[in-house]
C-alpha cells in the first residue's frame, strides 16, 4: 500500500484541497478544549504553503443532522489555525460550497488558506452525492486525504471527491502516510514477540480484532469490561459486571482459537458502586460477588501484564484497562501505559480512551506512534482495506 504523499506534487501556483481531521472537542461556549487534531494537520498544510501552493482545507465537526448548526461551525478552528500560522492568511468560508466559499476559494493569493464550512451540513457528505463531491473537486488542482480518522468511511470528501478529480494528483498527507506506515508495517513485518493489549467495554466491538490478531501475534491480552464477558464464558461469577450475554458463544469461540495467545485477567479489583469511593476489594476473575462489579484488573494482572509489555518488540494498544478515568479504577491502565512506555518496542496506540490515557499520563514521546482515529485504526487491524485509501495515486 506505498502510497504517493504530496511530498511528491509540484503545487507551486496550485490550489490544493486537504481532506483534514478538524473534529476537535467544543466546550458548552465553542471554546477548542484540545487542539491536537489542528496540530496534527499542520507538516502537511506548512509542505503546501511553502512550496507556493494555495491552500483549501474541508472537515466535519460534529454530527449536525445535515444542515447547519452554530453549535458545530469549523470557525473555532480556522481561528486556530490562524493562531498556528502565524504570517499565513487564514479565512473561514461560511458556507461549504455556496456563493461565500466559491467566492473565496477563486480570491485566494499565495501562502493563503481558506476553511471551508463544516462537510456534515450538507446531505451530500453522508450520502457520498457525486453532484455535492464534484463542486469541491472544481475547487483544486490536487486532492490531498490527510483524516485518518476518516479514512474507514465513504463519505464524499473521502471518496467521491478524489474520484472526481480523476487525472489530477491524488495523495495522502504526511499524517495518512505516517498512521498507514504503523499500522500495516505492524500486521505485515512485525518485529517479535508481538504483544496486542485490547480493552474497553466490549467484545463485539472488537470481535474481529481479536480474531486477526489471534492469527498474527504472540500474546494477545484481554483487560476492559470485555474480559467480564470470557470470565462469563467460562462460567465464572461476574456479579454486576457490565457484560454481553449474547456474546458468550463468540468468547467461547475465541477462547477455543486463541489457547495460550489469549490472556484473561487472573484478578479484579472490584466495587459495590460505580463511584471512587465506593466499598472495593480484590477478587480472582470469575469470583466477582453479587452486589459488586468488576471496575479495573487486579495487582497480580496488571504485574503480568507489565512483564509481557516488556519482553515485547512490537505492541499494538487499543481500549483501557478498566474505568481509566475513575481512580483507584485506573491502576491497571496506568500500569500497562508505564510498561508500554518503558518497553522499548516499537509501539502503536490506537486512538479513543487509551490515546487519552498515554496523552493524559504524559508518555506520548514515549512511545512510537499515537493514533488519530479509533474507529479507523481498529478496522486497520481487522485487516480491512479503505476505499479512501485505495483510490490513492501509488508510488
Amino acid at each position: 500500500m506505498a502510497k504517493k504523499t504530496i511530498a511528491a506534487v509540484d503545487v507551486a501556483g496550485k490550489k490544493v484541497l486537504i481532506r483534514v481531521d478538524f473534529n476537535v472537542p467544543l466546550d458548552e461556549n465553542g471554546n477548542i478544549t484540545d487542539d491536537r487534531r489542528i496540530r496534527m494537520a499542520l507538516p502537511t498544510i506548512k509542505s503546501v504553503l511553502e512550496r507556493g501552493g494555495k491552500v483549501v482545507l474541508m472537515s466535519h465537526l460534529g454530527r449536525p443532522k445535515d444542515a447547519p448548526d452554530a453549535k458545530y461551525t469549523l470557525r473555532p478552528a480556522a481561528i486556530r489555525l490562524g493562531e498556528l500560522l502565524p504570517g499565513t492568511n487564514v479565512v473561514f468560508a461560511t458556507d461549504t460550497v455556496g456563493e461565500d466559499a466559491q467566492a473565496k476559494v477563486a480570491a485566494l493569493a499565495d501562502n493563503s488558506v481558506v476553511v471551508l464550512e463544516n462537510l456534515r451540513f450538507q446531505p451530500g457528505e453522508k450520502k457520498g452525492l457525486p453532484e455535492f463531491a464534484e463542486k469541491l473537486a472544481a475547487f483544486a488542482d490536487v486532492y490531498v486525504n490527510d483524516a485518518f480518522g476518516t479514512c474507514h468511511r465513504t463519505d464524499a470528501s473521502m471518496v467521491a471527491v478524489p474520484n472526481a478529480m480523476v487525472g489530477k494528483p491524488r495523495v495522502c498527507g504526511f499524517l495518512v502516510e505516517k498512521e498507514i506506515k504503523y499500522l500495516t508495517d505492524a500486521i505485515s513485518s512485525p518485529q517479535r514477540p508481538f504483544v496486542a493489549i485490547l480493552g474497553g467495554a466490549k467484545v463485539s466491538d472488537k470481535i474481529m480484532v481479536i480474531k486477526n490478531l489471534l492469527g498474527i501475534c504472540d500474546k494477545v491480552l484481554i483487560g476492559g469490561a470485555m474480559a467480564y464477558t470470557f470470565s462469563l464464558a467460562q462460567g465464572g461469577k461476574v456479579g454486576g459486571s457490565l457484560v454481553e450475554p449474547d456474546k458468550v458463544d463468540l468468547a467461547k469461540e475465541l477462547l477455543t482459537v486463541g489457547g495460550d495467545k489469549l490472556v484473561l485477567p487472573e484478578d479484579v479489583h472490584c466495587g459495590d458502586a460505580f463511584s471512587s469511593d465506593c466499598n472495593k476489594k480484590v477478587v480472582a476473575s470469575g469470583e466477582i460477588p453479587d452486589g459488586y462489579e468488576g471496575l479495573d484488573i487486579g495487582p497480580k494482572t496488571a504485574e503480568k501484564y507489565a512483564k509481557i509489555i516488556a519482553d515485547a518488540k512490537t505492541v499494538v494498544w487499543n481500549g483501557p484497562m478498566g474505568v481509566s478515568e475513575m481512580p483507584p479504577f485506573d491502576f491497571g491502565t496506568k500500569t500497562v501505559a508505564q510498561a508500554v512506555a518503558d518497553s522499548g518496542a516499537i509501539s502503536i496506540i490506537g486512538g479513543g480512551d487509551s490515546a487519552a490515557a498515554i496523552q493524559k499520563l504524559g508518555f506520548a514521546d514515549k512511545v512510537s506512534h499515537v493514533s488519530t482515529g479509533g474507529g479507523a485504526s481498529l478496522e486497520m487491524l481487522e485487516g480491512k482495506k479503505f476505499a479512501a485509501v485505495e483510490l490513492l495515486d501509488e508510488i
